[in-house]
């Protein structure tokens, strides 16, 4: 295969996926903690037999952007976003898992937990109830959860070292591997509040623009150089 297919082919390979990121970054414009990613690319030089140096591009990992998102007041009163950094902790079938998607509800036990009804745990470990016929309920900037002015229980925060290298699960949940959850004495919770996603719808749209023109580029350079060989070919035969 000539070197400018190749080119053109590894680079629509790459503008694919990366054009999958951002569809998957529009999709959660409107998803509450959503961390938008974005690609890393690196140039790759090969040595062919000849000698000759061919540069190519490849996506070698993904970037989360960790930045806080918009903060929206929404006054429901298991409500909370998560001020700067820090995680709550959450009970799964899997085990803990973290998430910054603060939209929590009560269950038939009293239970505080998340959209997916998994608990959400206390600085004890254990999961957090509200007492019976229990009624203004008032959480801390520390994650101290009131009941009609007494302290039931307290929010579990925490942080880790390298939150990149969290893995990330579905219903804004993230694994953390071999990592330890550090204490995250420091975090403030906004109660009544919900953290947005931190994607810009317009970025992304102009992001896919220039992916499209790219990827279209590239089509265009390997028809041109496939028509060039069809060419070269055809003035052979006619001349042998």
């Amino acid at each position: 295969m000539e070197n400018s297919l190749t080119i053109a082919l590894a680079r629509q390979t790459v503008l694919g996926r990366q054009m999958d990121v951002i569809a998957t970054n529009l999709a959660n414009v409107n998803t509450a903690s959503y961390k938008s990613e974005h690609m890393i690319f690196k140039e790759v030089i090969d040595q062919l037999d000849d000698g000759t140096l061919l540069s190519i591009v490849h996506d070698v990992s993904f970037m989360r952007d960790l930045s806080e998102g918009p903060l929206t007041n929404t006054h429901a009163p298991l409500d909370l976003a998560i001020h700067d950094k820090g995680y709550f902790v959450v009970d799964t079938p899997d085990g803990q898992r973290y998430t910054r998607h603060g939209v929590f509800r009560l269950d038939d036990q009293g239970r505080i937990v998340n959209t997916e009804g998994h608990a959400v745990l206390d600085v004890g470990g254990a999961p957090i109830s509200i007492p019976p016929n229990g009624g203004n309920i008032v959480v801390t900037h520390d994650g101290t959860i009131n009941v009609d002015g007494q302290p039931i229980g307290q929010f579990k925060l925490v942080d880790f070292a390298d939150e990149a290298a969290l893995s990330k699960e579905g219903n804004s949940l993230y694994n953390p591997g071999a990592q330890t959850p550090q204490p995250a004495p420091d975090t403030e919770i906004l109660q009544g509040m919900v953290e947005g996603s931190n994607v810009s719808g317009i970025v992304e749209m102009t992001r896919m623009i220039d992916t499209t023109r790219a990827y279209q580029a590239a089509g265009r350079l390997a028809e041109t150089e496939h028509q060039r060989i069809l060419d070269a070919i055809k003035a052979l035969v006619s001349t042998a």
